[in-house]
């Protein structure tokens, strides 16, 4: 199955989903958001990748704001970075990063975004995205994140569920 564009929904939704379905739902139905201190941060760290435009040093391509979407699961968004590392065949390799405010986290509501992100450049360059990281502005250190079949297959059913939320109407 795929989903035409009009039922696609955002990839922060995975995100807002895992910490909390009133919250994924007063954002994404409703419409309903107040910036906080917190979100002001997020959004000031994201400037920088949200201006888009790209760069390249050595073997690295990074690529800032790059659309992004996966038809198979009606998802639809913009990747913070996406890096393409050149490989020994002279391919290029996409590597998903996805910029955070804060810390790192137990549960796995960044890895299941950045999971997301992979899966929608897998469906666009027809490549296999078996890692990405996950930038933490406080600490200022990236976590590698291996994009197995465990995550892969959490992250299609957090998008399932996201979709039936949405669907069903109600917050």
């Amino acid at each position: 199955m795929t989903f035409p564009e009009s039922d696609l929904v955002q990839l922060s939704a995975l995100q807002h989903y895992m910490f909390c379905p009133r919250q994924c739902a007063l954002i994404h139905l409703e419409q309903i958001w107040e910036e906080s201190r917190l979100t002001a941060e997020g959004r000031i760290q994201h400037e920088r990748v949200d201006e888009g435009g790209a760069e390249t040093r050595r073997d690295v391509k990074r690529v800032f704001g790059l659309p992004i979407r996966c038809l198979r699961l009606g998802l639809v968004g913009k990747a913070d970075v996406v890096e393409f590392h050149r490989q020994a065949d002279g391919t290029w390799q996409p590597y998903p990063v996805e910029h955070k405010r804060g810390r790192r986290k137990e549960e796995d509501w960044d890895r299941v975004q950045l999971c997301a992100q992979a899966l929608c450049l897998e469906e666009m360059m027809d490549v296999s995205v078996p890692q990405g990281a996950l930038f933490y502005g406080k600490e200022q250190r990236r976590e590698a994140v291996e994009i197995n079949e465990a995550l892969r297959r959490e992250t299609e059913e957090v998008a399932a569920a996201v979709h039936h939320l949405i669907a069903e109407g109600r917050t």
